[in-house]
């Protein structure tokens, strides 16, 4: 087994690679404008109404507010909400090699842990903070490569970020050795095995399994301190799961492979996407000229729904209308997510003339990477074809900080104003040298209703 007592309750801000904490920034910014956007869909409106109802702290029990409403409910009700709220627009950072997403589940967890400490008067600092983020990205990317590698069906981000959430609260819960084992076990039992294709062939609200898998992670971390016992966590103890542990503390995952959406839909199509994008504008065509597109990529990409989304989810898991999207409009952004373009009949006459080819070399190479090959026909017989792409935002094809701030601005602007997001973004960037009020104004800021 890994050295993971370690690195759950040894692990200092300063052991910090600078380019990890770059990335822990990045995505606090990043994560906060989606969660923004998302706190305006229905899915956030509906599951933030019912942790409010179902999942209330009561007497003096550790509570913790709701993202972007205020109200104080149990620290697994915000992150039960806050996970369902950032899963519900499908822009939030990501892992390619463990086909998910851990920010969406850590954060939201993270801010509930800290929000109790703070309510019970402990508090956490800035520095503290990131570094527990950090800690809950690594060990949920390591579980996820374990479970994908030792389970057949493709489970949900739900199934292995709740073992990250439960090492992050068993640190900032101060437990013992013995009860983040039990921790950790109890979060992998009882976290959501969903399966992944299910919700890609059937797009609904159930999404990326996060909103189950955060308060799993929180609540075994509480159930432990109090002596709740669970098995063995098999992705993190099993035999089978000592290669993807090896230089725990070293070699950060974090780095080599986190990677930023440009825009609010499934990764898979984003390689589509940009090629699309950039046929455009390399060649100057004008959508009204395009006939037909051919898209050639891997076999799961060709099974994402969404030739006519009547809905966000089913304009989240697909392929071909964002695909038409960009080239009617140039953009896939947030006012791409408004029901109207989902009747945009231009948009529509390019998305239903649009084929997906599932390519067994591109399947073959799409194992860390997402790779797609797009055709453009024009009306008069012209074929325009890019060369096969990966997706912007790979940490071979990074998005520059201004990019990533430019789309935070996109989104939180918006929902927080201006001056509530810049406040938000200049905090964001100095973990390094956040003071304890400055730290709690960020909590703040993320907490209360725009």
């Amino acid at each position: 087994m890994p050295d993971l007592e370690a690195f759950v309750f040894q692990t200092v801000f300063d052991d910090l690679p600078a380019d990890v904490l770059a990335i822990m920034q990045r995505s606090v910014l990043d994560t906060i404008g989606v969660a923004a956007v998302g706190s305006q869909s229905e899915i956030s409106k509906i599951t933030t109404q019912y942790a409010k109802d179902f999942w209330a702290a009561g007497g003096n029990a550790p509570s913790a507010s709701l993202m972007f409403d205020g109200s104080r409910v149990s620290p697994s009700g915000a992150a039960f909400a806050g996970a369902f709220m950032l899963d519900s627009i499908d822009a939030h950072d990501g892992h390619s090699p463990v086909k998910g997403h851990a920010g969406s589940a850590i954060f939201p967890a993270l801010i509930g842990f800290c929000e109790a400490r703070e309510y019970a008067g402990n508090p956490v600092s800035g520095q503290e903070f990131i570094t527990a983020m950090a800690i809950g990205y690594e060990i949920g990317y390591r579980s996820g490569l374990t479970l994908h590698a030792t389970q057949e069906d493709y489970h949900t981000s739900g199934a292995w970020t709740a073992v990250g959430v439960a090492a992050m609260g068993a640190r900032l819960l101060g437990l013992t050795h013995d009860q983040m084992l039990q921790a950790i076990g109890i979060a992998e039992y009882h976290g959501p095995r969903s399966q992944m294709m299910r919700c890609i062939d059937f797009p609904t609200m159930l999404r990326d399994g996060v909103g189950w898998g955060a308060p799993s992670g929180v609540t075994a971390a509480y159930l432990a301190r109090e002596g709740f016992t669970g098995a063995p966590a098999l992705t993190c103890e099993g035999e089978e799961a000592a290669p993807f542990w090896d230089g725990l503390g070293e070699r950060w995952l974090t780095l080599e492979h986190t990677h930023y959406k440009l825009y609010p839909c499934c990764r898979w199509a984003h390689s589509s996407i940009d090629g699309a994008q950039k046929l455009m504008q390399d060649n100057g065509l004008v959508h009204t000229d395009v006939a037909r597109v051919e898209i050639r990529t891997f076999h799961y990409a060709t099974r994402l729904a969404g030739y006519e989304p009547k809905t966000l989810d089913e304009f989240s898991y697909s392929i071909a209308f964002p695909v038409a999207a960009m080239i009617v409009r140039g953009q896939v952004g947030v006012p791409e997510l408004a029901e109207e373009t989902l009747q945009d009949p231009e948009i529509l006459r390019i998305s239903q003339a649009t084929r997906l080819i599932d390519d067994p070399h591109l399947t073959e190479i799409s194992v860390g990477k997402r790779w797609a090959l797009v055709t453009i026909v024009m009306k008069d017989g012209m074929r325009f074809t890019s060369p096969p792409r990966t997706p912007r935002g790979d940490t071979d094809l990074p998005l520059s900080d201004a990019e990533i701030a430019e789309k935070f601005h996109l989104f939180a602007d918006p929902v927080l104003g201006v001056t509530r997001a810049n406040e938000l973004q200049d905090l964001s960037g100095s973990f390094d040298s956040l003071s304890a009020a400055e730290f709690s104004r960020l909590l703040d800021l993320c907490l209360t209703k725009p």
